[in-house]
């Protein structure tokens, strides 16, 4: 009776493991057709969405991704997906096409890969070849955008210039790193003044103001001289609320502000803030008096000038010569004084200029113009 009731439980068992067997199988089955069938499905719509786009490119169901253009991200094509946005279908797969702004998360306000504090030197030998082999993402004319995040501002950086190649190559060396990690969306443009007549700085970066809008949707200017190179690229190089100053610490002042008005050397406006101050003064020949200028333009159109902190808004300046026709202008003080009376009548809405000619470099867009001659200067008897 025992070994009877002991076989009938080792049957009942054995039975049990048989079922949880063919049920494992079962499973392991529906598992293995599930994914093949998946697998299958994924080839199929890859081969109709390459055929689709050759043969048959106005198909509403075929979508080519070409992830392989330098701007392409893969987290931006998840990010289109969840969404539920697709790129629409292409007669021509090898154009690179860069995402829609609408699937980039904005740029952070503090970009996680800033260095900080840097070290600028100026003894080693500098050439275009070098900086253009280190600048590789940087496109003709100087452009960037960063391509994993979208920019609040779109950025021109106007440099007023003549004969100063050499300080252009350290420049567009530290400058372009530095904005690239910044994730800054810009444009560089070297505004030469042709000829050997006076230089007029502020002119120039009027010229620059007209020329960049006509070369892109600019909302945001910054005005530096060639010579100058932050130290540190926490200074973030775009617009604010108010008017930027960003050269507040320069060597030569022992990196220090010389004086409260003083608004020279980098400095960024708005759109918006440029045109309501009706841009710079255009009869500042020579060196010096138009920075204040456009400090007394700011403060009597009711706005302030922000500033870095001073440990982050230094700078060095590339040591030189003064240039020859741009001697200091003996008229600036007096000038200076009349601002109020002038700056509605002189500036961005009084502007004549000529361009002659337009070339875009790998590393920046050079814009040669004719800007006229200084008037002559009243005889002292």
């Amino acid at each position: 009776m025992t070994r009877l009731m002991l076989g009938r439980t080792l049957e009942r068992i054995c039975k049990g493991v048989l079922l949880l067997c063919l049920l494992h199988f079962i499973i392991m089955m529906i598992l293995y057709f599930d994914v093949y069938t998946q697998r299958f499905d994924l080839f199929s719509r890859f081969n109709n969405g390459r055929n689709g786009s050759r043969n048959n490119a106005s198909g509403p169901h075929f979508y080519y991704y070409n992830i392989s253009r330098p701007n392409a991200t893969v987290a931006g094509y998840l990010a289109a997906a969840a969404a539920g946005e697709h790129p629409g279908p292409t007669t021509h797969p090898h154009v690179n096409r860069t995402p829609s702004a609408k699937t980039l998360p904005p740029c952070p306000e503090n970009p996680p890969g800033l260095v900080g504090r840097l070290l600028i030197e100026f003894s080693s030998q500098m050439t275009m070849e070098r900086v253009q082999r280190e600048n590789p993402n940087v496109t003709e004319g100087g452009r960037y955008t960063p391509p994993d995040c979208r920019a609040r501002w779109k950025v021109a950086i106007i440099i007023p210039f003549r004969h100063r190649e050499n300080h252009l190559k350290y420049w567009l060396h530290y400058l372009h790193p530095i904005l690239r990690r910044q994730r800054i969306d810009y444009g560089i443009y070297i505004i030469n003044q042709l000829g050997e007549d006076t230089f007029n700085r502020a002119k120039l970066l009027n010229v620059g103001y007209v020329e960049t809008l006509k070369d892109g949707d600019y909302n945001c200017f910054i005005f530096s001289d060639v010579d100058l190179i932050p130290m540190d690229d926490r200074n973030l190089y775009h617009c604010y609320d108010q008017p930027r100053h960003f050269a507040i610490a320069m060597d030569k002042f022992g990196f220090r502000l010389p004086y409260a008005g003083y608004f020279g050397g980098v400095s960024g406006l708005s759109k918006k803030q440029f045109l309501k101050i009706n841009g710079f003064p255009n009869d500042y020949w020579g060196w010096g008096g138009e920075d204040d200028d456009i400090y007394n333009r700011i403060t009597l159109n009711g706005m302030k000038v922000s500033r870095p902190d001073v440990r982050i808004g230094r700078y060095r300046m590339i040591k030189h010569e003064r240039d020859k026709h741009n001697e200091p202008n003996p008229q600036r003080f007096n000038k200076i004084q009349n601002t109020k009376n002038t700056m509605r009548k002189d500036g961005i809405s009084s502007l004549t200029y000529r361009v002659v000619k337009v070339k875009r470099y790998p590393l920046y867009t050079n814009i040669s113009v004719e800007i006229g001659k200084a008037p002559p200067r009243p005889f002292k008897g």
